[in-house]
């Protein structure tokens, strides 16, 4: 049994690996064939849990390197464009990939120590959240429109992709999120990218001294409570701690890091505490088995911890690598082909209306950006149906 556990657990990784560094093949697509494959042939579930625990711990850490190089965020990430654009065009991408991948370890550690204490404070506070949650996420757009610069086109935009949201939820698309957050976070990036015509200089490998501190209390403060709230995110998280605890652009980075792998990681503590999924790993996993016991929380903890230091050390190989190699391609064929790809996995999954959803939801991303707003202010595309589906 342990050879199977290990093997499943290093499939994992890779598996996040390859999620990681290929925008549009989400861990979510994998865990869904993985459920597909489970109900045609039998094997046990809990090496099912491994690799899924695996793959979205792994994932968390490696999809920094596209958002940073390519320009092609997920949706977990894509706060970490701008500063993180701002250090590749300064000959600094490395360090952009350092600071996010040393929040992403640092998570991991923080969710050890705070997993036990969260599981007893869920099960007391879950019962009267549960009754106010329409109206905390309606406080959350609220800090989001408050926290712009331009709080007019703030709204627009949260207008605009709630109602996008809403009409998706009509139509019978397989993976309908794919296209739609596909075309908000992803597409419309790289098309803009290529248009500006963006030139990436040669890339230097430096190692920043930033303190965690104030990353840290950020996170410990928001990535707990958005792991309880339904249509929330590691963007919505970041801007919330932010908010509370000001940080510094290259801080900022460490928090986003932290908080994009601690709100996965917290999910799997939120699965087993009150039943709820909150990402795509997590209903994966519930889907496969329904109901996780404490052994079952101890294992996956356990692979957080083991998948999560192997992808800190892959990670940070892979960075350099990229920041080394990078100005040998051609960043507007890279986009092109990244564009390609998202083109072909929509239509292999969505199908011809997936298609669809895509090119609109591209140019509904491309209004958004032209209004230089936060991007995660496009998250009311999940935010605003669940909000009206709740009350």
């Amino acid at each position: 049994m342990l050879t199977e556990i290990i093997l499943f657990l290093f499939a994992g990784i890779i598996a996040g690996t390859i999620t990681g560094l290929i925008p549009g093949i989400h861990i979510n697509l994998i865990g869904a064939l993985l459920i597909t494959l489970t109900t045609s042939i039998y094997f046990d579930p809990i090496y099912a849990i491994i690799f899924i625990t695996a793959m979205a711990i792994t994932h968390t850490f490696v999809d920094f390197i596209p958002s940073i190089f390519l320009g092609c965020p997920d949706t977990d990430t894509e706060l970490s464009v701008l500063p993180g654009h701002e250090l590749l065009k300064s000959k600094r991408g490395y360090e952009a990939i350092y600071l996010s991948n040393k929040g992403s370890l640092i998570a991991i550690f923080l969710l050890l120590i705070i997993s036990i204490p969260s599981i007893f404070l869920i099960k007391i506070i879950y019962p009267t959240l549960e009754k106010i949650i329409p109206y905390l996420l309606i406080l959350i757009l609220i800090i989001l429109i408050l926290t712009e610069k331009n709080k007019f086109n703030s709204i627009i935009v949260i207008l605009l992709t709630g109602f996008l949201g809403f009409s998706i939820n009509t139509l019978e698309i397989n993976q309908p999120l794919l296209p739609l957050l596909t075309g908000l976070f992803g597409a419309s990036n790289i098309i803009l990218s290529i248009k500006n015509k963006t030139i990436i200089p040669d890339q230097i490998i430096t190692i920043p001294n930033v303190s965690i501190k104030r990353p840290i209390k950020a996170a410990l403060f928001s990535a707990p409570i958005c792991s309880l709230l339904p249509g929330m995110g590691s963007g919505q998280a970041a801007i919330i701690g932010n908010t509370i605890i000001k940080n510094s652009r290259k801080q900022f980075l460490i928090l986003t890091g932290i908080i994009n792998t601690l709100v996965m990681a917290f999910s799997f503590i939120t699965l087993y505490t009150i039943g709820k999924k909150r990402t795509g790993a997590a209903a994966s996993i519930k889907e496969i088995l329904p109901q996780l016991n404490i052994s079952h929380l101890i294992l996956i903890l356990i692979i957080i911890l083991i998948s999560g230091i192997v992808a800190y050390y892959l990670t940070d190989i892979l960075a350099k690598i990229a920041s080394i190699n990078f100005q040998k391609v051609n960043y507007k064929t890279l986009s092109i082909i990244t564009l390609i790809i998202l083109i072909i996995i929509t239509l292999t999954i969505s199908g011809f209306l997936g298609l669809l959803v895509l090119i609109v939801a591209t140019l509904t991303g491309i209004y958004c950006i032209k209004l230089k707003v936060r991007r995660t202010n496009m998250m009311a595309v999940l935010i605003i149906p669940t909000i009206f589906w709740l009350i």
